[in-house]
């Protein structure tokens, strides 16, 4: 499973236990996570200095203790702050620590929570029983970490990547003033019809999903083959060992699918400065979609970068000239809208 890595009986046995509890992936977490630092991805293969990291958890309002990390600049103060929203089934702690590095090095506060269920945040993994609640965890987590005087004054942007995509449009809808600006990545604004089972199907799950909401039932291909373009890199998202890989829960599915005929509804009410990023031959997530909500969004600062042959993954799963180019493009994109405010 894990290539050019010799597990031993103790690491193999952390392997095989059972994720749905937050506290077997924390371990798995713990285990692993310098075999993850040290795998061969330009993300990690680039060295900085000068960062401040810092990883916590906090209960929230609801109970749930929910996992966070930063990173900072640590010579200067930083010039505004990024605030990530993960993609499904994902984490903040695996190929987003390359990402976030790269962000803190050019100068920007980066935060980053597991969303309740995912990651090392409590709850029974990839279970998203309400879209809304999951939206209203984040406005909670990120509002509260803005209050800092540190910070409270800077730029402040969405950066929401797949499902995070939909979860940063939803956290605007309910903040519309409060954030500068956002940036998404293949946002999930409408699930690609390959991914979507039959209409049939749909609806007889939909109707199980109201009696059997936690079962792994929903058939799909395979996602992380079908994001990842580089083959390079195909078999590096199984390092993520705290990552989703099961059949879909029916009430998580029925979640998503509502949310995004939601969003698709609602393109022409998203106001703030918006940079959209989309794969060409994006097969999880609709690049039409995304070019629509670059159309429809009421904001008069959009602009939607649609890169050729490009899958859905596009900080992490594209060869390293097109990873290093998506990057470049955001850090660019916000340092421009850093400099206006």
């Amino acid at each position: 499973m894990l290539k050019g890595v010799e597990l031993t009986p103790e690491l193999q046995e952390i392997l095989n236990a059972n994720m749905d509890c937050v506290q077997e992936r924390r371990t798995a977490r713990e285990a692993f996570k310098d075999i993850q630092l040290n795998i061969d991805h330009i993300l990690f293969n680039t060295k900085y200095e000068g960062l401040k990291t810092k990883e916590s958890y906090e209960t929230n309002s609801k109970g749930i203790e929910i996992f966070s990390k930063s990173w900072l600049p640590a010579s200067q103060p930083p010039k505004a702050v990024i605030c990530y929203c993960h993609g499904y089934g994902d984490t903040c702690t695996f190929f987003f620590e390359g990402i976030a590095r790269k962000f803190a090095s050019c100068g920007y506060a980066v935060y980053a929570m597991d969303l309740p269920g995912l990651g090392l945040s409590e709850g029974l993994h990839c279970y998203i029983p309400s879209f809304d609640a999951l939206v209203d965890d984040v406005v909670e987590h990120y509002s509260k970490i803005l209050e800092n005087p540190e910070i409270r004054d800077l730029p402040r942007f969405l950066l929401g990547q797949s499902m995070g995509g939909a979860v940063a449009l939803k956290v605007h809808l309910k903040q519309p003033t409060f954030w500068t600006g956002a940036v998404l990545v293949a946002p999930m604004c409408k699930i690609a019809d390959d991914v979507v089972p039959p209409w049939a199907v749909t609806k007889c799950l939909m109707g199980m999903a109201k009696v059997l909401p936690k079962m792994k039932l929903v058939p799909q291909k395979d996602l992380g083959d079908m994001a990842f373009r580089d083959p390079k890199k195909k078999h590096l998202p199984n390092y993520n060992v705290i990552g989703y890989k099961d059949k879909p829960r029916l009430g998580t599915a029925m979640e998503l699918l509502k949310t995004t005929q939601e969003i698709e509804s609602q393109l022409e009410n998203v106001s703030l400065p918006l940079l959209i990023l989309h794969g060409k031959a994006d097969m999880v997530t609709d690049p039409s979609v995304s070019k629509a909500l670059h159309d429809k969004a009421k904001s008069p600062d959009k602009k939607y970068n649609l890169y050729d042959d490009a899958w859905h993954s596009l900080m992490d799963g594209e060869p390293d000239e097109i990873i290093t180019r998506v990057l470049t493009d955001i850090i660019t994109w916000l340092d421009e809208h850093t400099a206006k405010k």
